[in-house]
């Protein structure tokens, strides 16, 4: 994902009040541990409200009336994810309320991060390395990996 437009999406759904976590690798990088990826994951509250705010927050940087189809009731539901995909772009947008019985919105641990200026909401190191540590997916694994190399002590 380009760093402008994530930029530019924290800043728009800071400014509209939305309940949100950055997730995934983009909260890495945010930590200090970077590498490539293609789309940018947010963990966020999945009530009506908030998600209308999301929505709001989406339209402003991107003209898509696709946004409106982000619903809150599939993502209350028993899948409850969307990935939502810019027009004219090469990433994507994971809006994620929970992850199986795992963790949903609630269960994530963040911290305030100051980006540029931008005060976001990003999950700690903890949480990311809880998240990664036992999935199935190898790049999840030698993500917690280098999660637990850089916060010894602090994700166990």
């Amino acid at each position: 994902m380009i760093f402008e437009d994530a930029m530019a999406l924290l800043a728009a759904m800071e400014r509209e009040g939305v309940r949100y976590v950055l997730i995934g690798s983009m909260a890495m990088a945010a930590n200090g541990i970077v590498r490539a990826t293609r789309d940018v994951d947010f963990a966020v509250a999945s009530d009506e409200d908030n998600i209308e705010r999301l929505r709001v927050a989406l339209r402003s940087v991107f003209d898509d009336p696709s946004i409106n189809e982000i619903d809150a009731d599939e993502l209350s539901g028993a899948y409850p994810v969307v990935q939502y995909l810019p027009p004219d772009e090469s990433y994507s947008i994971d809006i994620i309320a929970r992850l199986g019985d795992a963790y949903a919105f609630d269960d994530i641990e963040w911290h305030w991060m100051d980006v540029e200026g931008l005060r976001i909401k990003v999950a700690t190191p903890r949480m990311l390395y809880a998240m990664k540590r036992d999935t199935v997916r190898e790049q999840d694994r030698l993500d917690a990996q280098m999660l637990r190399q850089r916060f010894a002590g602090e994700v166990d």
